[in-house]
């Protein structure tokens, strides 16, 4: 729940917490002994224009205890387009034409932010950013672990309120993601049925406000 009333939650939350946003500046670092995570990620970037995938999301608190389950689906293509729907609690986020939304159906209420203000040290600027997005974060391989090669995307904004992300691969495909906050909270995102340059339609990235609800924003 934000200072005003309104309700965010899950990744989400994470969305929210980066919306200020902020300029960037150009980093890639690399330990080679584990460059494979690098190469891994670079050529999900080169070709993978296009995609679309189930997820399961679990948040944990700084304990380690499970605060929330949720499950739903994205969709994204290059640049700067996506769309995550959460089943439940139900919650939308869309990017497309210079701005992203939030819509919770059960509050009828939809937030809409700068794409710049919203996107650049984000999970989906990962996913759906542009060839230069490295631009936007520190990338560190990290050693193999549960079967997966690690990248750990580090955002260079200060207010970005995710202080890292973590990317797991196997056989080359993105399988995992992880994201931590100041607080020690860890939100995880485990991908199924993930199809690269799947044909997306363009209604996915398309969004009206339904009657009544209570817009903030531009």
């Amino acid at each position: 729940m934000t200072g005003d009333g309104r309700r965010v939650t899950g990744f989400g939350w994470h969305w929210l917490r980066v919306a200020r946003g902020c300029a960037v500046v150009v980093a890639l670092t690399a330990i080679p002994a584990f460059a494979n995570a690098l190469a891994d990620f670079d050529a999900f970037v080169s070709q993978t224009q296009t995609g679309r995938a189930t997820f399961e999301q679990t948040v944990t608190d700084a304990r380690g205890k499970v605060t929330q389950r949720s499950n739903g689906q994205f969709s994204f293509v290059r640049p700067g387009k996506f769309r995550w729907s959460y089943d439940k609690p139900a919650q939308l986020i869309v990017g497309d034409a210079g701005r992203v939304t939030f819509f919770d159906p059960d509050l009828n209420q939809v937030t809409i932010r700068k794409l710049e203000q919203a996107f650049s040290s984000t999970p989906a600027a990962l996913l759906s950013g542009k060839n230069d997005i490295a631009t936007a974060f520190t990338l560190v391989a990290q050693p193999d672990a549960d079967g997966l090669r690690w990248l750990e995307a580090i955002p260079r904004s200060k207010d970005a309120g995710i202080e890292k992300i973590r990317m797991g691969f196997a056989k080359g495909e993105l399988t995992t993601m992880e994201l931590g906050d100041a607080f020690g909270n860890k939100t995880r995102l485990a991908f199924a049925r993930f199809e690269k340059n799947a044909r997306i339609p363009a209604s996915d990235f398309a969004f009206t406000p339904p009657k009544g609800a209570d817009v903030i924003g531009p």
